[in-house]
């Protein structure tokens, strides 16, 4: 994965500099800048395909155009076979199939991208800004005397200089000419379609192994890795995996109890991993390193929100274990919001569940997938998250949402069409496969620990932190407390709220303890993310 950064309208190398400075997390292999005409285009990079030479920026053989791109396009092999006689390449980046295919098509070259990306293309005058159909990769952007300046995260920006930062929206293009246009929308809920259980689960179980199977192209001696915790989604993904990369690493994380004993991820993690024969790694952190870890992730996730910080913590320690290991991995994000996982959702009219998967879907490039980008690039980590493949999310919108919960030995169980997929496949035992689903912070065995940082505020504290700064979302004694962190290290930015705000459809429990205190801002649905500097 790589850092962008970049303006256009004057030639600030300066400050585009500065900001690559803020970026440098993102990428450790290389670093680029360039100047074309009234712009400049920056990079860092972590070096994933063509590691000897994908410099970015990439120029065209003319240098008349170039670009900057941040993610992986799966199919650009096939891409650049279908244009290679028209276009001389100069590296085996899948960046470059990008600016050629541009040439050819201009923006309608979105359509054909497989992938997750942010990218800036230009040939000094004229420009384009995109971002991937889900919002997996980040991009923000803002205006300084009418300049427009972007780049991978908030913190960069605030080096820019700029009044107003707003979120890129997720699956849009930006030309000068069109102004925002948007090329990607999740399809419209079409449910009747697939009712026949032994069709469906055969589609998901060929859909899913081939989003995995993708997601495993990188040059050979880019290693490959897997989150496997046991549950469900992570687990089915690394036996996918497992099926291609001989002795895949998988990794897990977790805490003791006070007897000592493991919390439940390792426990299942450890069945999983020896059922797919991968080499597995187990990190054990205790509560003083979680409390250690805390002020890293509040800075770097650019979030103060509750359930996102609980849960980007043992996400933390997940990367930092994995990359020791590796450069790519794997992830079961986004399965709860296409099956319907998580258990809140239980208690939903069942013909509003696929409206309420469709909203989360939308939403997930301000929670989930914000939180995936900030930890594994901290650790200069790339991570990759099959079940948010396109085709995935099409199939999910088409399957009845009585195939989604349903009755299992006696209790409705989430996710279940996924489940009966999978089933008698081999892939997982069946302990693991029809796994009760915990909640991330629930497995890692530190739910506990939220509720003790909110003792350390008094209420005195917590009304004084609400008056002093209105704006912000601070619906708890836990959130102050993590607001305060985050004043430390964005102490010139009021983001008051905007960076994951809460939602009130990622996890269950987050909803039943705030029940009553922010039933207003559960109606609210995130339109995009604007900051004030």
């Amino acid at each position: 994965m790589c850092g962008l950064a970049g303006c256009f309208g004057t030639k600030d190398e300066k400050t585009i500099n500065r900001m690559l400075d803020a970026l440098d997390h993102r990428g450790p292999n290389d670093r680029g800048v360039h100047v074309m005409g009234n712009t400049v285009l920056g990079h860092t990079r972590l070096s994933i395909v063509d590691v000897a030479k994908g410099h970015q920026p990439i120029l065209s053989k003319d240098r008349n155009i170039g670009i900057i791109c941040n993610g992986e396009i799966y199919n650009f092999r096939r891409l650049k076979k279908n244009i290679s006689d028209k276009y001389i390449f100069q590296t085996q980046s899948d960046s470059e199939v990008i600016l050629h295919l541009f040439r050819e098509k201009g923006p309608e070259c979105l359509k054909e991208l497989d992938g997750m990306f942010a990218f800036a293309i230009t040939d000094g005058n004229q420009y384009m800004l995109a971002r991937d159909p889900i919002g997996i990769k980040p991009l923000y952007y803002g205006y300084h005397k009418n300049n427009l300046y972007f780049s991978s995260e908030l913190g960069a920006m605030s080096l820019a200089g700029v009044g107003e930062v707003h979120e890129f929206p997720a699956g849009h293009y930006y030309t000068p000419e069109k102004g925002f246009v948007k090329y990607y929308t999740i399809p419209a809920i079409d449910d009747r379609v697939l009712t026949d259980i032994d069709e469906t689960s055969e589609l998901i179980r060929e859909t899913f192994i081939e989003a995995v199977r993708k997601r495993l192209l990188a040059d050979p001696e880019v290693p490959v890795g897997s989150f496997c915790s046991g549950g469900l989604d992570s687990s089915l993904v690394a036996a996918i995996a497992a099926e291609r990369i001989p002795n895949l690493h998988t990794f897990v994380v977790g805490m003791k109890d006070s007897d000592g004993d493991v919390s439940d991820d390792i426990k299942a993690s450890r069945i999983a991993a020896e059922h797919i024969g991968s080499t597995h790694h187990e990190l054990l952190f205790t509560e003083e390193e979680y409390y250690e870890a805390l002020p890293i992730v509040i800075n770097k996730l650019e979030s103060y929100d509750p359930s996102l910080v609980r849960c980007a913590v043992p996400c933390y320690f997940t990367c930092k274990l994995a990359a020791e290991h590796v450069t790519v991995v794997l992830t079961g994000e986004g399965a709860d919001e296409i099956f319907t996982g998580y258990h809140y959702m239980k208690h939903f009219p069942e013909d509003k569940l696929n409206q309420e998967a469709w909203r989360c879907i939308s939403n997930l490039h301000n929670i989930n997938l914000q939180r995936a980008d900030r930890m594994g690039m901290f650790f200069n980590l790339e991570l990759r998250v099959p079940f948010l493949d396109t085709a995935m999310i099409d199939l999910s919108m088409k399957i009845p949402p009585e195939l989604k919960i349903r009755e299992h030995n006696g209790n409705r169980i989430e996710k279940w069409v996924l489940r009966k997929a999978f089933e008698n496949t081999g892939y997982l035992p069946e302990d693991i496969l029809w796994r009760y689903k915990v909640q991330y912070t629930q497995g890692a065995g530190c739910e506990d620990l939220g509720e003790k940082i909110a003792n350390q505020m008094s209420d005195d504290e917590y009304e004084k932190i609400k008056v002093e700064n209105p704006s912000a979302v601070l619906n708890s004694k836990e959130a102050a407390y993590y607001f305060k962190i985050f004043r430390k290290y964005h102490p010139q930015d009021s983001i008051l709220g905007s960076i994951g705000i809460w939602s009130g459809f990622d996890f269950e429990e987050e909803r039943e303890k705030v029940k009553g205190t922010v039933d207003g801002d559960l109606k609210h649905e995130h339109s995009g993310v604007e900051a004030v500097f």
